[in-house]
């Protein structure tokens, strides 16, 4: 390493990359003084993950991680703050395709801004990146290109949930359908691994291959893309089916396991769909107890069957079933949280720049029937308080409704109101980091060991 100094400098034209020294090969930027501002580009972010090789996202493999999903990225060290008083190793640059899509953000830009917010931070101990929710080789290239070491694939539009409640007959004929070259075998002989050999129930392991068998096969085609495109580099992967109708028993979690490894395919984690709610932003919406009894279950599963470490999708603000996942797979265990940032930035704005505020709820609450298609959400806009003074606004971040109203329009927000949305945050940047420390210390102290 050369021995010139690094860090993020704010001056009255934006925030840089301070060179404190010659420029090495690599950079651009302006002479000033002894050093050189550079703008955080990048050809510069490319330039300090070669110089500073822990401003580079790794593969995590099997610690336990939280994934820190920042839609604007300026959230990094804010999240870092509670890193550092837990124990769960952080994934920075996560972003979906369908995220990036409505922030107007590329698959660099998430990388990139990682990179920024690790140097700014001053945070050296390695973070992970996670290409989130591919469907399609095109998302892979994307994420690939921008250097992303992890890749979480989202099959569920594979998923047959009418498999959930059909007939014999009808499974039948929906595993005689499958795609048994893609799966490398045939039906008869899957039959008899997990009947005759594996002792599944007949039935279990027919609606398992009706259910996931086309998802499995998605699957193989996906992961051998991803292993070509790598080109032997080592890389994460996760499979995740939580965004579907029904539940994924655990005689499905077991199915879905078993194909993996008889199909190579080398995953580190799996989100199955949990019995109960798991809406975004709010809390766990269901029986403690009946989660609790069920997802123990689901831990001894996967200790038996792993190492793998469960992965909890929608994890944001999921505090009431914290000290049970914990309790049941630490450290096997892996927090994906996303919307939340974005909550948190909104808070600040309502305290500080409530009429800026008052017209993104506004839009939120006209577009959130739009806005919602895609998500896992029950709000009910009209039940939102909007006689609220200004010094109340920020409680409406506790309320039901508003959070979720609030948390699917933010590619609607980011279309109309970017530019007013940085200056606030930007402008009370300490009030956002310090909102977010506190934030993600309630998700990721629970984790402690």
């Amino acid at each position: 390493m050369s021995d010139q100094k690094f860090g993020i400098v704010q001056t009255t034209n934006g925030r840089y990359l301070r060179v404190e020294g010659s420029l090495p090969s690599g950079f651009h930027g302006e002479k000033v003084g002894d050093g050189f501002n550079c703008p955080l580009d990048h050809q510069n972010a490319e330039a300090i993950r070669r110089e500073l090789p822990w401003s580079a996202a790794q593969v995590v493999g099997l610690r336990k991680s939280v994934g820190c999903g920042d839609r604007l990225g300026i959230a990094t060290p804010g999240h870092l703050r509670a890193i550092r008083e837990g124990d769960m190793f952080p994934v920075l640059a996560q972003q979906s395709i369908r995220e990036m899509q409505r922030a107007n953000r590329t698959a660099y830009d998430v990388m990139d801004d990682a990179t920024w917010g690790v140097i700014q931070a001053g945070y050296t101990e390695g973070f992970g990146c996670d290409a989130d929710h591919l469907k399609t080789t095109a998302d892979i290239d994307q994420c690939a290109a921008a250097g992303y070491n992890s890749y979480t694939l989202d099959p569920g539009a594979y998923v047959d949930d009418e498999a959930n409640t059909a007939d014999r007959a009808m499974l039948e004929s929906k595993v005689a359908a499958l795609d048994w070259q893609v799966l490398n075998t045939d039906s008869d002989s899957n039959h008899a691994h997990y009947v005759e050999y594996a002792h599944f129930d007949e039935l279990d392991y027919l609606r398992a291959a009706a259910k996931y068998g086309k998802a499995l096969a998605h699957v193989a085609g996906l992961s051998e893309y991803i292993a070509i495109t790598m080109n032997g580099q080592p890389f994460d992967l996760e499979i995740s089916v939580d965004e579907t109708a029904t539940v994924t028993t655990l005689a499905e979690h077991h199915y879905i396991v078993l194909e993996l490894k008889r199909l190579h395919i080398p995953f580190t984690g799996l989100a199955p769909r949990f019995v109960g709610e798991f809406e975004k932003g709010v809390d766990y919406i269901g029986n403690l107890d009946v989660f609790e009894a069920s997802y123990k279950e689901h831990a001894d599963l996967a200790r038996q069957l792993g190492p793998y470490k469960m992965s909890i999708h929608s994890g944001s603000d999921k505090f009431s079933i914290y000290p049970i996942i914990a309790r049941h797979t630490n450290p096997f265990v892996h927090l994906k949280t996303a919307g939340t940032s974005w909550l948190e930035a909104l808070r600040v704005i309502a305290a500080v720049d409530a009429p800026l505020f008052r017209q993104l709820l506004a839009l939120s609450i006209e577009g959130y029937e739009t806005n919602s298609a895609s998500y896992h959400v029950s709000a009910q806009p009209g039940r939102i308080r909007l006689d609220l003074t200004d010094g109340e606004m920020p409680s409406l971040l506790e309320d039901f409704d508003a959070r979720e109203t609030l948390h699917v329009a933010f590619g609607a927000a980011l279309a109309h109101y970017r530019e007013p949305i940085y200056a606030a945050l930007l402008g009370n940047i300490e009030a956002y980091w310090e909102a977010l420390h506190r934030h993600f210390n309630k998700h990721i102290q629970p984790f402690k060991a």
